[in-house]
């Protein structure tokens, strides 16, 4: 695919502040640059944004209600009543049930975990679920990453004597459910600064109160920081403020001492003895734990998070890592289909968003092909399946659309709905799918720009080959952990030519393994370009061609650096 190439030339202003920047924290002014881009433009904040400290996290009890939660929980455990941490099944939900149980779990041994199966309760707190607390005689339900829109749910738990305390961080509608305390950064009444908190992030704050209340040292919350780490990259929550911050120390606890159950999934994905980043999150460990919860129940992955001894938990990171290959084959078959079906709609291709449903399709993956979907052709997009007989679905967005708004405009069409700017999940009869389809497509229309339906490649940098260094490689890896509004910066070399060594490789002949020289200097540059074999007779023609990538380290030659090449345009190509 060829990528719009996104570049906006650095002003004469700017290119001073770099400078002047440059010298004070001892870096480049072409990575000062990247600094004030990302809104850092002093010294006090680039020392702040590469060394990010646990003592610069948030007060919890700035968030609102975190008071009462804190009291209800003392109350609970000074009456020795039955506790349930009940959390969503995906990534965010079971880490944080992970993180709360295990955390609890050292002070007070009269509490359960619970996750809702998602075939036969559906997504968030269930009427089973509440059920099944009152017989085993729960009083208080600490629910996670959930719960904000379960106002009849609640109200009904409440009439039976269960109270809860909600740690949620989707958008709440204007009524929110009648629970002891709501936790969450985005309410419209919020005093807490930071607004883009995980569902995990939100639990981690209520332990850190409890801690704070009870006289326990911060230091006993640290071991259990991976989880955030694990939630943050996996839903896709911005990199930024105190998120930053968990996740620096997150990634840090993931690599030095991570839990037994992580330390597991991380033996069973072939990521030991190496630094372990977010993409490693993303890619290997996150789809590992969605896929228990995808294709049988998030239980089993809370047991595995929460195991102490490692001998089960490898047998128990064994059964999830074949829930993945399972689900890694239907998804295939799901996304061919789907891909199939957008094909061959004519009307599509004039269409600013895709609705796709198919009673057939497996609930669990339907998100991630609407992910798929919205990669390839770079539109907002709802895929929906049959359920219970409802139609329910999940939704994608590209940057910089609000799919969540998208979908709150229809709402009159719909059973529920809820989510984020870039993914949401909602339900609907199956009679009102037509209208639906219309009436998000005409929302899509009059909201999205032109822009956002394009695949773009913002570059940060126009560099040669000799500017890459062993320190600019060293510096660059401050910029860790990356994510939403952090990402790895993107760098163009123009004028490269084949060394004469680069060749297709990968099972399917579909990578390029490049050796490239570029018109400035002497300089040999390893890359690898993944899926662009299509380019492979251009290069090897000896004509000079652009290139677009991120600086990489070797995964198999430590301190060596490596080109991540992103889109390869033949240099007389108007970029």
């Amino acid at each position: 695919m060829y990528f719009k190439w996104n570049y906006e030339p650095t002003t004469p202003e700017t290119q001073k502040a770099a400078k002047e920047l440059g010298e004070k924290i001892g870096m480049s002014p072409t990575l000062a640059n990247l600094l004030i881009r990302r809104g850092i433009k002093t010294e006090s904040a680039a020392k702040r944004f590469f060394r990010p400290m646990l003592n610069e996290l948030i007060d919890p009890f700035l968030m609102n209600d975190m008071d009462v939660a804190v009291d209800r929980l003392n109350d609970a455990m000074g009456r020795k009543e039955r506790i349930m941490v009940y959390g969503d099944y995906d990534v965010d939900g079971c880490t944080a049930v992970a993180l709360v149980y295990k955390f609890l779990q050292q002070f007070y041994s009269n509490i359960e975990y619970y996750i809702p199966d998602r075939y036969e309760e559906g997504y968030g707190v269930s009427y089973k679920g509440i059920d099944y607390a009152k017989e085993t005689g729960v009083k208080l339900i600490i629910v996670l990453d959930c719960g904000i829109k379960a106002i009849e749910e609640i109200a009904y738990a409440k009439s039976i004597g269960i109270d809860f305390i909600i740690c949620d961080h989707h958008v709440p509608d204007e009524e929110m459910p009648p629970a002891k305390a709501i936790l969450n950064p985005k309410r419209p009444d919020s005093t807490y600064p930071f607004h883009h908190l995980s569902g995990c992030g939100v639990g981690f704050k209520l332990m850190q109160a409890f801690a704070k209340n009870n006289g326990i040292p911060f230091a006993r919350l640290i071991p259990l920081l991976d989880f955030c780490a694990v939630s943050i990259a996996s839903d896709i929550v911005p990199v930024t403020g105190e998120n930053r911050i968990l996740a620096f120390h997150g990634l840090k606890q993931l690599n030095q001492n991570p839990s037994t159950g992580l330390k597991a999934i991380i033996e069973i994905c072939g990521l030991s003895n190496r630094e372990l980043t977010m993409s490693d999150i993303v890619f290997k460990i996150g789809p590992r734990i969605n896929a228990s919860g995808r294709m049988q129940n998030g239980k089993e992955t809370v047991e595995l998070l929460v195991e102490k001894d490692f001998m089960r938990a490898m047998a128990e990171a064994g059964m999830i890592n074949e829930y993945n290959e399972q689900r890694k084959d239907i998804d295939k078959q799901m996304t061919e289909e789907a891909n199939s079906i957008v094909e061959k709609l004519e009307s599509q291709k004039h269409l600013s968003s895709i609705v796709l449903y198919d009673a057939n399709w497996k609930k669990g993956v339907i998100g991630i092909v609407a992910s798929r979907l919205t990669e390839i052709y770079f539109r907002p997009t709802v895929v929906l399946t049959m359920s219970d007989g409802i139609a329910t679905g999940s939704a994608r967005s590209v940057a910089g659309f609000d799919i969540y708004d998208a979908i709150k405009s229809c709402r009159d069409l719909l059973v529920n709905f809820g989510g984020h700017t870039y993914a949401a999940g909602l339900s609907m009869k199956e009679k009102n799918i037509p209208e639906f389809r219309r009436r998000f497509q005409e929302y899509v229309v009059n909201h999205i720009m032109p822009e956002q339906t394009q695949a773009i490649l913002d570059v940060e940098a126009v560099i040669d080959f000799k500017d890459i260094t062993k320190k600019m490689h060293a510096d660059l890896k401050k910029f860790a952990p990356h994510g939403p509004c952090n990402p790895k910066p993107l760098f163009c070399t123009q004028n490269v030519y084949d060394y004469g060594t680069s060749k297709v490789v990968g099972r399917h002949q579909e990578h390029i393994k490049l050796e490239l020289v570029d018109s400035r200097s002497s300089n040999v540059m390893n890359g690898i370009a993944f899926g662009q074999s299509a380019a492979a007779r251009y290069i090897k023609s000896k004509r000079s061609f652009d290139i677009v990538y991120t600086i990489e380290e070797n995964a198999y030659k430590r301190n060596e650096v490596q080109l991540q090449i992103e889109d390869i345009k033949p240099s007389e190509e108007p970029q």
